[in-house]
């Protein structure tokens, strides 16, 4: 499990939804540590392209073009991120530090 994995989500509390995408945002050092749960963002097929919004699509394991919505984050336990689903590019990473940091109205750092 690291940042930027992929996992589908069954039921999601507060979804509509009987299952969903999210992306772990966490910092590693969480993940790996043995505290059980972890920050993610969901991914939705629909975006309007805000900078809080990080395209993804097929090149990433989804079935569809989507967006990750930064401004919606999420504590999951562990245990439910059993459906790994791929894992982020090092560029995608980036783009979604720099949406992260402005959904929570970070210092964006020179990249």
């Amino acid at each position: 499990m690291n940042r930027g994995d992929l996992y589908r989500v069954s039921k999601p509390p507060g979804d509509p939804k009987r299952q969903r995408v999210y992306v772990i945002v966490s910092r590693q050092k969480l993940i790996e540590s043995r505290y059980s749960t972890v920050i993610c963002a969901p991914i939705y097929t629909e975006g309007l392209g805000l900078a809080t919004q990080v395209a993804v699509g097929p090149e990433d394991g989804l079935k569809h073009e989507s967006w990750i919505h930064c401004d919606n984050l999420v504590s999951f336990n562990k245990s439910v991120l059993t459906y790994f689903v791929g894992s982020l590019p090092a560029a995608k990473i980036r783009q979604l530090n720099r949406s992260l940091a402005l959904a929570l109205d970070l210092p964006i750092e020179a990249q």
